[in-house]
């Protein structure tokens, strides 16, 4: 067996490596991007706008010029800097907020948010049937792989799993979005009881916001004020991120085939366990623990340079090259989801009394923008996953469940695309040209060498 998966690595390699200069003889917009490294436009969405460049006009009137701008992130023709300012400022959480938002596209009234809070909050709990199947299927300790396979057969819970009607589908992604914080919190404590702990599932508090609910499913305890509202924050800032990002483009192209809810929203987690999507606030921490280990001065700026490009160079941490929570496919001066969980970040480590960690991570943050510019003439900031895995920690979080937590926010997104979606009603079918050059004779088994 050995010798026949070498020789498909060896003709898979050989048959499939694409050069550069048959990707610009082909015009391919390899992985979907264009040259410049912004995605090729395959569709239309009015949930989420995900800026990063500005347009100025040349000087010699040729037109205009893209430059690197500050990020901006758009909810559905909302500057969500301003939607979380505003709801924070209120003393109000705001994940259920986002969540009628994005799924409606208009801000609710009051009396609007009011219901639809209490339908999350009655749907958050488990039903007897849905306890025994995540007691009989979270055996995988990977958490991903665990909330997979349970959303899948939460279709069996469903007497019409495969209706496409918007109202059906619409009742199905609220229920998921109101089960996933419960069901992810269950998951690790059913994880943890497999390995010999005790069994701690409590009910949801029907008084509690998403955010207090969480972290009391997997703490036990109510969490502080600002415990809680750091991690709406963190919610509302994941929740959705245009249809171009990997998962949501999943999402709404296994929903464009007529697959039912829980398939593609399925199809999206399965999408944000890759390590290139939804890992990366977890490599972070990884990453930082090396620093520290290897960095015997924090405040020695030549040391964690030096230390950088040692990582850039592919001889430090997990040799990949790779300095992870620096830049982003979209944003390139700034990334606004990282901007102000940084400002929520430095108070939280002082409520910690971690400032030093705090700032050996800002300075990473810093170094590495010039490391990655040196390097390789990339302009690059901070993006999300740099600051929320910090906070994570923080907030006590096993970084087990870093990845699905965003799988927790993000369902939002998924939902609203998945229906968005489905009212353009148009399968998605992009075009592949061939590398190859030629169409090849059949060659009988006998005469084959």
């Amino acid at each position: 067996m050995e010798d026949i998966l070498n020789k498909i690595e060896e003709l898979a390699i050989s048959h499939d490596r694409l050069t550069p200069e048959l990707i610009k003889e082909k015009d391919i917009k390899l992985g979907l991007r264009n040259p410049d490294g912004t995605g090729v436009m395959a569709g239309i969405t009015s949930k989420g706008t995900v800026i990063g460049y500005k347009y100025l006009p040349r000087d010699d009137g040729s037109g205009d010029e893209k430059v690197p701008s500050d990020g901006k992130l758009m909810y559905c023709g909302y500057d969500v800097a301003d939607l979380v300012n505003h709801i924070h400022s209120e003393k109000r959480f705001g994940f259920d907020e986002i969540t009628y938002l994005l799924l409606t596209g208009e801000l609710p009234t009051e009396d609007d948010l009011n219901s639809f809070s209490r339908a999350l909050k009655n749907r958050r709990s488990l039903t007897k049937l849905e306890r025994s199947i995540l007691m009989q299927e979270a055996i995988n300790e990977n958490q991903m792989y665990a909330l997979h396979s349970l959303i899948s057969h939460f279709s069996r819970c469903d007497q019409r799993p495969n209706s496409t009607d918007i109202k059906d589908v619409s009742d199905r992604c609220i229920n998921l979005i109101a089960k996933f914080p419960t069901v992810v919190a269950y998951n690790y404590h059913v994880m943890k009881y497999r390995k010999g702990a005790n069994l701690n599932i409590r009910k949801p508090v029907p008084e509690f916001s998403t955010a207090e609910n969480f972290l009391y499913l997997l703490k036990g305890k109510k969490p502080t004020e600002f415990e809680a509202y750091i991690f709406d924050l963190a919610l509302m800032l994941h929740a959705e991120h245009g249809g171009g990002n990997n998962s949501t483009f999943t999402v709404r192209t296994v929903s464009s085939s007529g697959a039912n809810t829980y398939m593609a929203i399925c199809a999206g987690i399965a999408s944000l366990s890759g390590h290139l999507h939804g890992g990366a606030n977890e490599a972070v921490m990884s990453m930082m623990k090396t620093i520290k280990k290897n960095v015997r001065d924090w405040n020695d700026d030549d040391e964690i340079r030096a230390f950088l490009y040692k990582i850039i160079n592919s001889q430090a941490n997990d040799r990949t090259g790779k300095i992870y929570g620096m830049g982003h496919a979209v944003y390139t001066l700034s990334d606004p989801r990282a901007v102000i969980l940084r400002e929520k970040a430095i108070q939280f480590s002082r409520l910690k009394g971690v400032r030093e960690e705090f700032r050996l991570l800002d300075k990473v943050a810093e170094l590495a923008t010039q490391v990655i510019w040196e390097k390789k003439g990339i302009v690059s900031s901070p993006n999300v996953d740099f600051y929320s895995g910090f906070i994570y920690k923080l907030l006590g979080i096993p970084i087990e469940l870093y990845t699905p937590i965003f799988a927790m926010a993000r369902v939002v997104g998924w939902s609203a695309h998945r229906i968005e979606e489905i009212i353009q009603n148009k399968i998605i079918r992009p075009g592949y040209g061939s590398s190859l050059s030629h169409e090849f004779e059949y060659t009988p088994l006998r005469d084959r060498k």
